[in-house]
């Protein structure tokens, strides 16, 4: 079952695998890490966070950076695990940033755990 990223049902079902998983343990240095995504998708602008190394639904109140890109770029990110495609956009002035921009070196440097490492992969899986 692949279902279409950022829609309704691909939120419920992230959110049901995280919630399948239990306690997964992120690196130190994405434990404490809170970073707002807006995605421009074709429907309207997709609000989430990227709280402690995983995808929720919605901006977070307290977060000091916040990311805004395309959603075909955000899905090689989050989704793919492609980082040059990060680096690429944002050089290329596809990804905006708004806040606190050293919040975002935690990301280039941080290593998944394996549970992480499983829990993309399940994502991955249902992702069309």
């Amino acid at each position: 079952m692949s279902l279409e990223f950022l829609s309704d049902e691909w939120f419920a079902k992230v959110k049901e695998i995280r919630d399948g998983a239990g306690n997964v343990e992120a690196p130190a240095a994405l434990a404490d890490l809170v970073i707002n995504i807006t995605v421009n998708a074709d429907g309207g602008d997709k609000e989430l966070a990227l709280v402690g190394g995983m995808i929720e639904e919605g901006h977070h109140a307290d977060a000091p950076t916040t990311m805004i890109l395309p959603a075909d770029l955000a899905k090689r990110i989050f989704i793919e695990g492609d980082q040059s495609a990060g680096m690429q956009g944002f050089m290329s002035g596809q990804i905006r940033i708004e806040g606190d921009m050293s919040k975002l070196m935690a990301l280039q440097t941080a290593q998944p755990s394996a549970d992480q490492v499983a829990l993309m992969k399940q994502i991955q899986d249902v992702t069309a």
